[in-house]
């Protein structure tokens, strides 16, 4: 059987995320993606008709990720509860350097829908979870202790150390249970 080929929109999207890697989702061009993925300006634009509509694909492409993982997380670690699940996915997750968030508020000024999908996702991964912890305090202290990390790692401004942020990771953990 043959491995299907991936559409131009799929190879725009995988060559915005290694442009966006290697210089910054602030620096991305639409030149350089269109480039590194094969395609024309014109075939580029075609699917994306401004940059902010690419940023969002590559939004909306992690979300879909992060969404993966937290399913396959759950089917595969039956014993883990959804609420540590979403704690570990998350704490991994904010490991990583994040490249300035400037690009943010650049896509958000060009289109103020540019949070939807976000939104969106973290309402109803919030109300998925919710439905799956039976102790709510637990779930939004949890819940708002991740998200505060991914904002301190979004911009730049995580102010624990690697123990603390360990620390933090194990209370929640702990918490979940």
């Amino acid at each position: 059987m043959r491995a299907q080929r991936p559409n131009s929109r799929e190879k725009i999207l995988a060559a915005a995320a290694d442009v966006a890697r290697e210089s910054g989702p602030g620096s991305l061009s639409l030149d350089a993606v269109a480039s590194r993925a094969g395609v024309s300006k014109g075939g580029l634009l075609y699917n994306f008709p401004t940059k902010a509509k690419l940023m969002q694909g590559l939004v909306e492409g992690y979300l879909r990720e992060f969404e993966h993982a937290l399913e396959a997380a759950s089917t595969n670690d039956k014993d883990e509860n959804p609420l540590a699940v979403y704690i570990r996915l998350s704490a991994n997750d904010c490991e990583e350097k994040q490249p300035s968030a400037s690009w943010i508020f650049s896509a958000i000024a060009e289109d103020p829908d540019f949070m939807m999908p976000i939104k969106t996702f973290k309402r109803q991964l919030f109300e998925r979870l919710k439905g799956e912890t039976p102790d709510l305090k637990s779930l939004l202290i949890c819940y708002l202790a991740i998200e505060g990390l991914r904002s301190m790692n979004l911009f730049d401004s995580d102010v624990l150390s690697k123990d603390e942020r360990q620390l933090l990771v194990s209370s929640l953990l702990e918490i979940a249970k």
